[in-house]
């Protein structure tokens, strides 16, 4: 089992991602590993490797094509974009779901350290 850092597993594995894309060992167009490959590779749940790509997109590192798989870009690199404006609009609209949801969730994981920091003796 891993050892517990305080820090939620998704974003470690996507910190460990963007820090090799960031230092050249794996370049835009590289294949991520799949879901599969991160639970076996990081001893983690299909939730917790769902997690960490999606992370990797929002932040611009990772792109995903249906059935493919993931693969590395970088922030702010353009793709080619084959969508309407109403699929550019709502998947604007989802991002700034998911970045409001990535709030929620960093809180939660602040308040759950809190709450093992002072546990209530009950």
């Amino acid at each position: 089992m891993a050892d517990f850092t305080g820090r939620a597993r998704y974003l470690e594995i996507a910190d460990d991602f963007k820090r090799r894309i960031r230092d050249g060992v794996l370049s835009p167009g590289d294949k991520l590993p799949s879901e599969t490959e991160l639970m076996a590779d990081h001893g983690v749940s299909r939730t917790v490797a769902r997690q960490a790509i999606s992370r990797l997109r929002e932040d611009g590192y990772a792109y995903s094509h249906q059935g493919k798989g993931s693969f590395v870009t970088l922030p702010g690199e353009d793709r080619p974009t084959k969508h309407s404006p109403e699929f550019e609009q709502i998947t604007a609209y989802l991002a700034e779901v998911r970045r409001d949801v990535r709030r929620l969730a960093d809180r939660m994981d602040q308040l759950e350290q809190l709450v093992r920091k002072h546990p209530q003796d009950g």
